[in-house]
């Protein structure tokens, strides 16, 4: 893997789930708080593994593990590397949102991660078509992988709707 600062958008093959850590670690030195990236992929995907990676990036405390069953969980900041400003992590699993009989966006609201956006990092697994609503842009992340050989593939972009928050004054 490449130590060339991450331009978006980006589309990169991972051959192990290290590398998809590593990426996840890369892609983080372009996340600032108030970034919303959307994980989305099949099952196996690397999307927990990517998200592992941008929490090692980020430099947050803590150990980051799949928040299916608790929905959301927050991280704070650490040291963060290359002298960058800390800044804390929410790690959201929205596989589960909608099952129990309230609208999806009613149990995001729930979660106040509207609140959150302009402090954190907001990395949500299953967001797609989902969490959109919560920020005019975000920072997609389609993870694919290759049931035969399992390698994987990360597209990236940044779906416009805001100005990078790097340039606000």
């Amino acid at each position: 893997m490449s130590d060339e600062p991450l331009t978006l958008p980006v589309d990169v093959e991972l051959v192990t789930a290290a590398d998809t850590a590593e990426f996840g670690a890369r892609l983080a030195d372009v996340l600032v708080a108030g970034d919303l990236v959307i994980l989305d992929g099949p099952l196996g995907a690397g999307k927990t593994a990517m998200t592992k990676g941008i929490a090692a990036g980020l430099g947050v405390q803590g150990r980051v593990t799949s928040p299916t069953f608790v929905i959301a969980r927050e991280h704070r900041p650490g040291p963060r590397p290359h002298g960058l400003p800390p800044v804390a992590l929410v790690h959201v699993d929205a596989y589960r949102l909608g099952m129990t009989g309230q609208s999806a966006v009613d149990e995001l609201d729930a979660l106040d991660l509207d609140t959150d956006l302009t402090d954190a990092v907001v990395v949500v697994e299953w967001g797609e078509g989902l969490v959109e609503k919560l920020t005019d842009g975000h920072v997609s992340v389609r993870l694919t992988r290759d049931p035969d050989s399992d390698v994987r593939r990360a597209t990236v972009s940044r779906v416009p709707g805001r100005a990078d928050p790097r340039d606000r004054s």
